[in-house]
């Protein structure tokens, strides 16, 4: 089964109409109320097992698991509801590519920096571009080192492509663009980075193939292509280790 949204929230609706149609009417012949604590868990223990059945990565097991009993908690509580309201408002605006491509927000470390630093001198690329360059982390460091090449950004969730174009300012090889990854053109650049998740990378892969030059560079921080062999690898000194396959197009 795919791990796509929609797919997700298939999977919870089931388990929540499997359970309700079974108590409703019980509870409903008893005469007496429903007790959503029970309810709750027990409709988490049944997306725990539908998520095992259709072989859900461990996380979204988790999830499916933890999420109806979360509602009933949070529910508990009697939050005002604006609040609900504003924290979905800023989750969108910092974590938009989680919503479209179940691409969270990562930022690289020093450590990784410091290895696309080098490997920019070995490949001696000229034009680099980070896919879902968040704050720009990665990009803002590599043009102060490099003054003379072009490093281009693209991040489509509001808030951090604000604080990256903030942050970036007053960097002339520095180009920092708000749009979407897969609408991002690819054959200008010799050298591709993304640090994204494993759901996006086989589709990326044919993008990169598609729209890259010959000789060019794709670089997937942590994430490796599913069934391609890269180039090389390099192992990055940090903890969580965080590698960098390195594909020639």
């Amino acid at each position: 089964m795919s791990s796509t949204p929609l797919r997700q929230f298939a999977l919870q609706g089931a388990a929540v109409i499997l359970v309700l149609s079974l108590a409703w009417p019980y509870y409903g012949w008893a005469g007496g109320s429903m007790p959503w604590q029970q309810t709750s868990l027990l409709i988490g223990a049944v997306a725990l097992a539908l998520a095992t059945i259709t072989r859900q990565a461990w996380w979204w097991r988790l999830i499916h698991a933890l999420f109806m009993p979360l509602v009933w908690l949070t529910w508990t509580l009697n939050i005002d509801p604006g609040w609900f309201l504003l924290a979905f408002i800023l989750l969108l605006l910092v974590y938009r590519g989680a919503l479209s491509g179940q691409v969270p927000l990562y930022l690289s470390n020093r450590e990784t920096v410091a290895a696309l630093d080098e490997l920019i001198g070995k490949e001696e690329s000229q034009r680099f571009l980070d896919l879902g360059a968040g704050i720009g982390s990665t990009l803002i460091p590599l043009a102060d080192r490099w003054p003379d090449r072009q490093f281009t950004g693209a991040e489509n969730a509001p808030l951090t492509w604000l604080i990256g174009r903030i942050l970036g300012v007053g960097r002339p090889n520095l180009h920092w663009l708000w749009e979407d990854l897969w609408q991002m053109p690819l054959g200008e650049h010799d050298l591709v980075y993304a640090f994204l998740s494993p759901v996006p990378m086989p589709k990326l892969w044919e993008k990169a193939r598609a729209e890259m030059k010959p000789g060019s560079l794709f670089v997937s921080n942590s994430f490796p292509v599913p069934g391609v062999t890269p180039e090389c690898i390099v192992e990055v000194a940090c903890s969580p280790p965080r590698p960098l396959y390195c594909y020639r197009i």
